[in-house]
């Protein structure tokens, strides 16, 4: 299922989808931090509550284990954490990756290193990226995201 309603954000989406997980969570990162000041979460209640029990069961985890689990979703591996994000609404696994995004800013979920740089093959990827406006992004986003979790 896609969000994404313009070619250049479902090529982006396609793009996205032939990253290793690291790269895809480096990218997710990456963007939350270029476009955080500009969201306000706005998910119906039963989402956020599902996505929270999710978000709380990962950072419960060791560090090793938070960055694990987060690999496992975008990996589509088939075990529980996996299989319980692939039971979130759209709307849910937004909520989620955001949730980790700002756990990662409190340092309640692991952090990208600082000196982490992504791949140079993500380049264009991401200049196209930096050109779609809000909405184009969060669209690309949710597209990016749904997709993640066991199959």
């Amino acid at each position: 299922m896609t969000y994404a309603t313009d070619d250049t954000t479902k090529k982006s989406v396609q793009k996205f989808q032939q990253f290793d997980a690291d790269t895809q969570l480096g990218l997710l990162w990456f963007g939350y931090k270029d476009i955080k000041d500009q969201l306000q979460p706005a998910n119906e209640t039963s989402a956020q509550d599902t996505a929270e029990a999710l978000f709380n069961q990962i950072q419960s985890l060791s560090k090793e284990e938070q960055l694990q689990a987060q690999r496992d979703i975008a990996n589509r591996a088939n075990n529980d954490i996996s299989r319980a994000y692939s039971s979130l609404s759209s709307s849910g696994k937004l909520d989620l990756w955001l949730r980790l995004a700002q756990g990662m800013d409190k340092g309640t979920v692991i952090q990208v290193p600082s000196d982490y740089e992504l791949p140079a093959e993500t380049k264009d990827f991401v200049d196209t990226i930096k050109q779609l406006d809000f909405e184009q992004r969060i669209d690309f986003m949710r597209s990016a995201v749904v997709e993640m979790g066991a199959k």
